[in-house]
């Protein structure tokens, strides 16, 4: 994956060392020079937190689906074993007991099996951690960027 760089020279705001441009260099500016290199900057800003953010998403996105994709799988899985195993415990039980205390014992085993499954599903989805670093990066940004929606009149 490759992040996008930002260039140098005057169009960028940056010299090579990534330094922004001295007093000197913009006082010889013009001002619609100067906004031009504002909203480039904004603009490139903008496009590599979009970036950032659709590679964290690919990212992320393969966990959650290992994670649903288990998750499925354990329900199904445990659908079967309980259907099967549920009739012959019964069975089982019935040939020594009541019938209805027996289906309540095969239903308390089964509550302990899905408790155990929830819980192994519920440590799989933990690993998935969101978009960190665009979150990071967004915390960065000045709060003059950040729209103050309050302060808004229509």
């Amino acid at each position: 994956m490759t992040m996008p760089t930002q260039g140098s020279g005057l169009d960028s705001g940056y010299h090579d060392a990534g330094a922004p441009h001295t007093a000197s260099e913009v006082k010889g500016s013009s001002l619609g020079d100067l906004m031009r290199q504002v909203t480039t900057d904004l603009s490139t800003l903008m496009r590599q937190e979009v970036e950032l953010a659709k590679a964290e998403i690919r990212q992320e996105g393969k966990k959650a689906g290992k994670a649903a994709g288990l998750f499925g799988g354990a329900g199904f899985g445990g659908y079967m074993v309980a259907l099967f195993v549920s009739i012959a415990v019964w069975q089982f039980l019935d040939n020594v007991m009541d019938s209805g205390l027996a289906a309540l014992i095969v239903a308390i085993i089964w509550a302990v099996v899905a408790a155990v499954l929830y819980s192994m599903a519920k440590k799989n989805a933990q690993h998935v951690r969101g978009l960190k670093q665009t979150n990071d990066s967004v915390q960065r940004i000045p709060d003059a960027l950040k729209p103050h929606p309050e302060g808004v009149t229509r």
